[in-house]
């Protein structure tokens, strides 16, 4: 009886182990919902119970990358733009997120009963630690302003949200389409190279060390703005725009849902006589580029690159609109 009782006894341990053992797994297998932890980007090590079905991110950006890490369904906001077919590539998918959300304090936040809030670190930090001691998982991440960050941020926000593998599919697309954009911006010699210059509603955008420098650069293009020096968060003046001289110019379409007069702002440029001699301007190399990718920071950035190389090279770069890199399988 005695052996017997300790045969039970042994079973059991076996079993308590098996059990603490499941526990500890990754959250990418069998122990999804078990609990793990992040390290964000300031350096924070971020406890979160179980993979996150109620996710907020406070920027666009974001936003489209968390859209191809999850299913919408575990978003519980979007921002307000995602909706917007001139500034968004993501429509589609924001139909399906009912809330939209601009500048939310931390009360409408925490209404949103949120289990993940991922916060850019050149937003509004001052709401981190209040949603911190409420009890919510907050992950800061960087502004990404290049390629390699782009690629940092998927990958903690695919750790966060427990779905690594995803995050990993995801660059690895981007390098294949980067790869495949490459192959056709080899081909172009270097004397059929334009120039552009964007003209932004932002106008300290654009400059030497942003994404739309990067963006340009892998297009086999030259971007004058930062051919003359101007650094990015410098705004180009009108001279500038004439000792740069672009071939093409790059003409903002973003009018906030038809509330902000666009063309109003753009006859600033296209009317001034002092302009008339850009050769852009004097030849009428004037483009649109789909704003959706162009100012995107997301792994749509690769997006931008083709739909820079398509303005300007024309049918070999082709793409749609409304394109989107996901690791969502079915989206």
């Amino acid at each position: 009886m005695k052996r017997n009782g300790l045969l039970i006894l042994a079973i059991l341990c076996l079993l308590v182990a098996c059990l603490l053992a499941g526990c500890g797994k990754s959250p990418e297998g069998r122990g999804s919902e078990a609990a793990y932890s992040v390290m964000d980007a300031q350096g924070t090590e971020v406890s979160i119970p179980a993979k996150p079905k109620r996710i907020v991110t406070l920027s666009m950006g974001t936003d489209e990358t968390m859209l191809g890490l999850v299913e919408p369904e575990r978003l519980a906001a979007v921002n307000a733009l995602l909706d917007d077919p001139k500034s968004s590539n993501v429509t589609e998918l924001a139909e399906k997120i009912p809330t939209k959300i601009k500048n939310p304090s931390v009360e409408q936040l925490l209404a949103l009963q949120p289990d993940l809030i991922i916060v850019p670190d050149w937003g509004d930090l001052g709401l981190v630690q209040p949603l911190r001691e409420a009890g919510v998982p907050v992950i800061v991440c960087k502004g990404a302003k290049s390629l390699t960050e782009i690629q940092e941020t998927i990958r903690l926000l695919a750790a966060a949200t427990g779905e690594r593998e995803r995050g990993e599919a995801l660059c690895q697309a981007m390098d294949v389409r980067l790869a495949a954009i490459e192959e056709k911006v080899k081909k172009i010699p270097q004397g059929d190279r334009k120039s552009v210059v964007l003209l932004s509603l932002m106008q300290t955008y654009g400059g030497k060390g942003s994404a739309f420098d990067e963006m340009c650069s892998l297009a086999g293009v030259v971007n004058a703005r930062s051919a003359i020096g101007i650094q990015e968060g410098t705004a180009m003046t009108k001279e500038d725009l004439v000792r740069a001289n672009p071939d093409i110019l790059f003409l903002p379409t973003y009018d906030d849902h038809g509330s902000y007069d666009v063309a109003a702002f753009r006859r600033q440029y296209l009317e001034d006589p002092a302009l008339s001699t850009i050769t852009a301007i004097k030849n009428g190399a004037l483009k649109e580029p789909y704003e959706g990718y162009l100012y995107n920071n997301s792994q749509d950035f690769v997006l931008g690159v083709q739909e820079i190389a398509y303005q300007v090279y024309g049918g070999d770069f082709a793409l749609d609109h409304g394109e989107h890199l996901t690791a969502v399988k079915g989206e």
